[in-house]
């Protein structure tokens, strides 16, 4: 008879003592079951004892958490966190140097766990530590001569149990002191520093910038551009990662009259250039956590064009219209007249004529034209760029399209508006950076002014597309779709450079953008006869339950999912995997990212799947409904799913991509007995639909397949050819 739900075998440690076998009653209180563990060992006052996890997390029993014991699961019987917090408390302030850093070791391990960090905050032990960061480094140096390395760094696990507590999200950072700030700056400051303490120096000053506003004010006084340039020249991915997030971060909280000023500052330090040279050029492979930075600054640098993209040009500013004279002056090579030479009407009409040759809708002031927003004045900005950097070609345009017909003409005016625009909708102009994303593109980083020689190039493409197509101002929204599939199949390659870019365009005619299409639509079976559709509907339950098949397996090969907590970097693993028969779910932590397949015995967790009632997607799942970040970040919520079982209870799972969201999501759906819903399922739906079709009608090649049945013919007039074989 198997055991009672509740009861739970596990072997517990004591130093010094052999483990114990032991059943645990989960319905007991918890100070009951460590009791009854210190009597078994004749040990007293047993509420100065807890149970750990005998892992590399070390973390607490509690009353929350004790349901994650599992039979098997090895525990350690120790002091509690209350006594643990007191202990370390007074360890790190002794005068013994060996002892204070050893103490101050244990407590950067101890301060991960959130019940000892608890304990631990409220002894103060936050403001112990920034006091003693406070004090000064001249003795932390002096030991970092004489000590031996072994003993590690008293500074950087002080800073590394500083971080640590800050974690979870228990102390305000608004309480700390502007000498705790400026001490931390300084370690940032100096140029030869201790990698480990540099590291989480920057950690902190990036918390401190990103969680409040006052501080922001604070660290922006004490770090400068400048100060973290040479941390970007060194070659340690980490810190190069850690010092363009700092920068992100004091650009993302700059007040919007300050970014500006900011941009300016980091183009006069050569932060691209440096960035390029030494972090996207590097030997080294670029990870994650530093394409994810890239991106971040790639998006805040593009959204500095929000403010002239949602700016409208006025009609009556003269500054403004003088820069439309500029594009007529450049284009025509003729200087602005003299108010006194010829009429006022022969000059409007000169005007009108040479604005109507420059592609501009209204011809008696193109300034209206630029009231549209976005993308308002953004779009004369680019102009102006294109006519006075890349003259030859802003002159070509303009003279080839104003010598053809009027319906073949196009009009750059027009044309450069609309493409401002959707060069800013393709970037995301004005929009935040979204937490997951690492879609950043080397060539913007080859380029002071990227976006302005992005413009460039498209400009140009858009041009040739236009007479490639033969298009008439009947096709001017068809051309612009073409030119949007070349330049997002362009950005698709990820080029490394501008000239890259444009080489890869050339290759993106629109005869090939054509047989892209068409064999696009080959592969989607444009076939609609009655016989075909009815050969489609024979087929597709097949395929349907080849794709859920399919999904089944995959999730008896199982998945690592990563538990995603207030810090990006510190990644937790767990593993979920379907059993050979599908009847029961095995999952479990663990330590880090495994390499392959998990092993079923490995995995101490069961849910069998009698028991799900249901499959929660989105923001109704329970992890998203939580108090934190996660719930305001839609790319997280695309990969929520959780699972109902039993009384309420809920298996919460983060996807690692979209791909693994579809595959369990369809695969939970499918052991339910449910429809599989989602965009993958559609996808290899078409995919292997086509595929059988088109295997299935290739003795059909070249022959017309009629739209309707043929006739059944007249009955015979008599049926002597058919006889009774016996």
């Amino acid at each position: 008879m198997p055991p009672p739900a509740d009861i739970v075998k596990v072997a517990i440690e004591w130093p010094g003592a052999f483990p114990k076998l032991m059943e645990i009653d989960q319905k007991k209180p918890l100070s009951a079951i460590i009791k009854e563990v210190c009597e078994g060992w004749s040990l007293g006052n047993h509420e100065n004892f807890a149970l750990q996890i005998a892992d590399a997390t070390n973390f607490y029993i509690t009353e929350k958490n004790r349901n994650d014991i599992k039979n098997g699961s090895i525990l350690r019987l120790t002091t509690s966190p209350y006594q643990t917090a007191v202990q370390l408390h007074e360890r790190i302030q002794s005068s013994s140097m060996d002892a204070k850093l050893e103490a101050l070791k244990d407590l950067a391990s101890a301060s991960r766990d959130i019940t000892f960090a608890m304990e631990f905050i409220n002894l103060d032990g936050i403001s112990l530590l920034t006091q003693m960061v406070e004090s000064g480094t001249e003795r932390y140096q002096k030991l970092q001569k004489i000590m031996k390395p072994c003993f590690g760094d008293l500074l950087s696990f002080t800073l590394t149990a500083f971080v640590e507590l800050m974690d979870h999200g228990i102390v305000s950072w608004d309480t700390f002191s502007v000498a705790f700030i400026k001490k931390i700056a300084s370690y940032v400051n100096k140029s030869a520093m201790d990698t480990a303490v540099l590291q989480r120096s920057l950690a902190i000053l990036e918390s401190m910038v990103l969680n409040s506003q006052d501080l922001y004010h604070k660290v922006a006084q004490e770090i400068t551009i400048g100060q973290l340039i040479p941390h970007l020249q060194g070659t340690d991915q980490d810190i190069q990662t850690y010092t363009i997030a700092v920068i992100n971060a004091l650009f993302l909280k700059a007040p919007e009259e300050r970014r500006q000023e900011m941009a300016h500052i980091l183009a006069q330090k050569q932060l691209r250039s440096i960035i390029l040279s030494n972090v996207i050029r590097s030997p080294t492979p670029i990870n994650d956590e530093m394409a994810h930075q890239l991106y971040v600054l790639q998006v805040l640098t593009f959204n500095l064009l929000e403010d002239r993209m949602m700016t409208k040009m006025d009609p009556q500013d003269q500054a403004q219209r003088d820069i439309i004279f500029e594009l007529r002056r450049i284009a025509f090579d003729v200087e602005c007249e003299p108010n006194h030479s010829g009429s006022t009407e022969k000059r409007k009409s000169m005007y009108t004529r040479d604005y109507k040759k420059l592609g501009f809708i209204n011809h008696v002031n193109p300034a209206v034209d630029f009231t549209q927003i976005p993308p308002g004045m953004l779009a004369l900005d680019n102009m102006l760029y294109f006519a006075r950097h890349h003259q030859d070609a802003y002159v070509r345009i303009v003279l080839e399209n104003s010598s053809r017909e009027d319906k073949h003409e196009c009009p750059f005016g027009r044309s450069s508006i609309e493409l401002t625009k959707m060069l800013c909708e393709i970037l995301k102009v004005g929009e935040l950076p979204g937490e997951n994303c690492h879609d950043f593109h080397p060539m913007f980083f080859t380029h002071d002014r990227s976006f302005e020689e992005f413009f460039c190039i498209c400009i140009q493409l858009l041009n040739k597309t236009w007479k490639e197509m033969r298009a008439t101002s009947e096709d001017f929204n068809k051309v612009m779709q073409v030119v949007r599939e070349q330049i997002m199949r362009a950005l698709t390659l990820k080029p490394n450079s501008l000239d890259q870019f444009k080489s890869r365009l050339q290759n993106l005619s629109y005869t090939e953008i054509l047989k892209i299409r068409q064999s696009e639509r080959m592969n989607q079976e444009d076939f609609q006869s009655r016989p075909i559709l009815e050969l489609r509907e024979k087929i597709q339950p097949e395929i349907m339950e080849l794709i859920k098949q399919q999904r089944l397996n995959r999730l008896c090969e199982g998945t690592c999912f990563r538990k995603i907590s207030s810090r990006r970097r510190q990644d937790k693993f767990w593993y979920c995997r379907l059993s050979p028969n599908h009847k029961v779910l095995h999952y479990g932590d663990l330590e880090e990212s495994p390499q392959g397949e998990v092993p079923h015995d490995s995995l101490q967790d069961k849910l069998p799947v009698a028991d799900i009632k249901a499959v929660i997607t989105g923001k109704d799942c329970p992890h998203m409904k939580e108090k934190g970040a996660l719930k305001q970040n839609k790319e997280v919520l695309e990969l929520a799913f959780s699972i109902l079982y039993e009384s309420d209870e809920y298996l919460n799972f983060i996807a690692p991509d979209k791909h693994e969201y579809c595959v369990w999501t369809d695969g939970l759906n499918a052991l339910l007995g449910k429809e599989m819903t989602s965009n993958d399922t559609k996808s290899d739906m078409d995919t292997l639909l086509s595929m059988e079709m088109k295997l299935r009608l290739l003795d059909l090649e070249n022959i017309q397949i009629p739209e309707a049945p043929p006739p059944i013919p007249k009955e015979p007039s008599n049926y002597d050819f058919v006889y009774d074989c016996n």
